[in-house]
């Protein structure tokens, strides 16, 4: 029998986990096992540091400060376009993967993810912070398998499924389905 690898960089996690914010309230949960990468852009630097070590069955909380998950709230990522510079069915909640072509808003970040707010006859308010950026977060996380990276994964980065990063995060928060590009 092959005795259970250790987490270290690079490797493959397996891991399950239930996101809250700071008063324990769920915001997310990863119930069916999924791989992530250890030393690549899958996992938040320190959900990595508390992994580093620990082996299948581990289980653990991490308290993650904003500076530590998805950033401080800025408000100079908000802006106002055209509502006719968006599709018909338009609504809060929607994302879009940059401006859309003719917009206004000086410097705002082009590669950035913006999210519908709010909707009026004449305008669209639009917010390019991470849905949880400016949040303190709870984490309680099980590793459920731990394998060797092949070098597929390891020139990637990545394992290529959801991410719990800056810029991304788990299953329901990285779900795409009503993310348009607009250009």
């Amino acid at each position: 029998m092959i005795p259970p690898m250790d987490i270290s960089t690079p490797c493959v996690v397996t891991l399950t986990w239930t996101l809250s914010d700071a008063q324990g309230k769920p915001i997310d949960e990863l119930a069916e096992p999924l791989e992530f990468l250890v030393g690549g852009q899958d996992l938040l630097p320190k959900v990595e540091e508390a992994l580093i070590g620990q082996s299948i069955g581990f289980e653990t909380q991490v308290h993650l400060e904003p500076e530590h998950a998805f950033g401080d709230y800025d408000s100079q990522l908000v802006c106002f376009e055209a509502r006719s510079l968006f599709p018909e069915d338009v609504g809060p909640g929607m994302q879009f993967e940059g401006l859309p072509p003719g917009a206004a808003t000086p410097n705002m970040p082009r590669e950035a993810v913006y999210t519908v707010t709010e909707v009026y006859p004449q305008h669209v308010v639009l917010d390019g912070n991470h849905p949880l950026a400016g949040m303190a977060l709870r984490l309680a996380l099980t590793v459920r398998d731990v394998r060797r990276a092949t070098e597929e994964e390891i020139q990637a980065g990545s394992v290529g499924g959801p991410v719990l990063r800056v810029g991304g995060t788990g299953e329901n928060l990285d779900d795409q389905s009503d993310r348009r590009v607009l250009h």
